[in-house]
């Protein structure tokens, strides 16, 4: 027979390692500093159309192997200097994956794959990531999920994502509003942006909200409101990166006095979740801004050391080196050539004007 009334259903609680004390275990170095200080600015800059270069947030769907992680991050940040007149590189570093129903939540959730969620070493190597990428003089981009853990991580994230399933929560909409680093609001899964569109103003907007300070103990959040808060456009039941969809989205942007400025997704729903379909929405995207589109200032892609996608649920000493085990993803040698020919179109175009 039940004597309480609450805890009914929890097995357990453990404590958490608090964010300052994790800070304090790694702390930030002057070249991660510096790092996400000009990553920050650089993607400002661009949103605000001060930087005519193309934001381009590639990487892997997400991170579980951290030797495939920053071999993946050093390669990026040699391309980034062949590249860099044309396009700004931010790496995606996901730690964390929304479930439709049940699997994996990605590193910092579960890092040994086991099911045994380890979520103070799941932090542990997400920050020791994150610092050794910034280290590289790559900026990261990332999906905040929880509201928890950006007092971990977000001193070393430059870009964030909110997702499609999560746009319409009032808890992100909150916590964008009080993040240090642009956010980007992605439309719903439907496709709408109505939703996207009213994040973006409840994020630029002060809110007060409960949450944890440096110290992780409870308390009441109050923002200032995020001023770099944009639109992914990703999709929903068709593809939305065509030039019908990008007018009809900044149209709603200005109707709604907001900046516009967009990001596209090449992957979800304007691949059709094929992940080789990258190559072709990113294609457009560059002819449309050799159209002369402003409104288009960036793209996402998914991208791995290998092609395609594995399940996780082999164990990690059956995984193979390089491949997703979430959304499948290009190659490297792929990646590289689509951005070297990106490259050499903008190129073409910034020499025309």
């Amino acid at each position: 027979m039940t004597t309480h009334t609450h805890d009914i259903n929890i097995k357990s609680f453990e404590p958490l390692i608090d964010p300052e004390v994790l800070k304090q275990e790694m702390p930030l170095t002057p070249a991660s500093e510096k790092t996400v200080i000009d990553g920050r600015r650089q993607i400002e800059n661009i949103l605000d159309h001060k930087d005519q270069r193309l934001l381009v947030i590639v990487g892997p769907c997400s991170i579980h192997d951290e030797k495939a992680a920053l071999e993946y991050a050093q390669k990026l940040a040699e391309l980034q200097k062949e590249v860099s007149d044309t396009m700004l590189l931010v790496m995606r570093v996901y730690f964390e994956k929304p479930r439709t129903t049940i699997g994996w939540k990605g590193l910092i959730n579960d890092p040994h794959m086991n099911g045994s969620c380890d979520m103070n070493e799941g932090l542990r190597r997400a920050r020791r990531i994150l610092l050794k990428i910034t280290e590289m003089g790559l900026p990261t981009a990332t999906e905040v999920l929880d509201p928890i853990t950006p007092q971990y991580l977000a001193g070393l994230v430059c870009w964030s994502a909110v997702g499609a399933r999560t746009t319409e929560s009032q808890i992100h909409r909150e916590m964008a509003s009080g993040l240090s680093m642009p956010v980007g609001f992605k439309n719903c899964t439907d496709g709408s942006l109505d939703k996207a569109i009213h994040a973006m103003i409840a994020s630029q907007t002060p809110q007060s909200f409960i949450g944890v300070d440096p110290k992780g103990k409870t308390c009441i959040v109050s923002t200032k409101g995020n001023p770099w808060t944009h639109i992914v456009l990703r999709g929903g039941h068709r593809p939305n990166y065509d030039s019908v969809s990008i007018e009809e989205a900044c149209r709603k942007l200005k109707d709604s006095g907001l900046r516009e400025s967009i990001v596209v997704d090449c992957s979800h729903g304007n691949s059709r979740k094929q992940f080789s379909e990258q190559e072709r929405v990113l294609k457009n995207i560059i002819s449309q801004r050799q159209e002369d589109n402003p409104a288009l200032i960036g793209v996402m892609l998914e991208s791995n050391l290998e092609e395609g996608n594995q399940s996780c649920t082999v164990g990690m000493d059956k995984l193979t080196y390089g491949v997703s085990v979430t959304d499948a993803c290009i190659s490297w040698e792929t990646t590289r050539k689509l951005l070297l020919c990106a490259d050499k179109r903008l190129r073409n175009l910034t020499q025309a004007a």
